[in-house]
């Protein structure tokens, strides 16, 4: 049952927080371009609010990470949404906090190869279309030693 507890607080964590400091940020911004006062005052008001939930949030977060009796050896998890969910933070980190202008990306597995697009076969093409429509480039070396993949983006500033 303690295992359920990490769960919601990952969740809670890689989900709601994040959407707050997300909506904290755009109200920062309107704060930052509005020129009119009252408007000015009350997005304050607003941000203060947002703040004081990302707190409880996180407080919420901490009780349930530490409860006593925290992770069940034994459990048992979907390996492909966890790693989503990993990576999800590590990119939204970069995006919110690193400053960065750039992200590399590179996966390599030792498989045995042969990533190549295939007639009707779309994943492979839903990729590279995915990294082109947000500005980037993709290479896939596949060979008999495995696949690696190299992604590079530019991060808006």
């Amino acid at each position: 049952m303690s295992d359920r507890r990490v769960v919601l607080a990952q969740e809670l964590h890689d989900g709601i927080a994040q959407d707050l400091v997300g909506l904290g940020f755009s109200i920062d911004s309107l704060i930052s371009t509005s020129h009119d006062q009252t408007a000015k005052e009350s997005l304050r008001q607003l941000r203060f609010s947002v703040t004081e939930l990302i707190d409880k949030v996180r407080l919420e977060i901490h009780q349930l990470r530490t409860a006593a009796d925290l992770i069940s050896a034994t459990s048992e998890k979907d390996f492909s949404y966890e790693l989503l969910r990993v990576l999800s933070e590590i990119f939204r980190n970069v995006q919110e906090h690193a400053h960065a202008s750039h992200l590399s990306i590179q996966i390599t597995d030792n498989g045995i190869g042969g990533a190549q697009s295939k007639e009707g076969s779309f994943g492979l093409t839903g990729i590279r279309e995915r990294i082109v429509s947000i500005g980037g480039d993709i290479r896939i070396d596949s060979g008999q030693l495995g696949t690696k993949i190299s992604i590079e983006l530019p991060l808006e500033r």
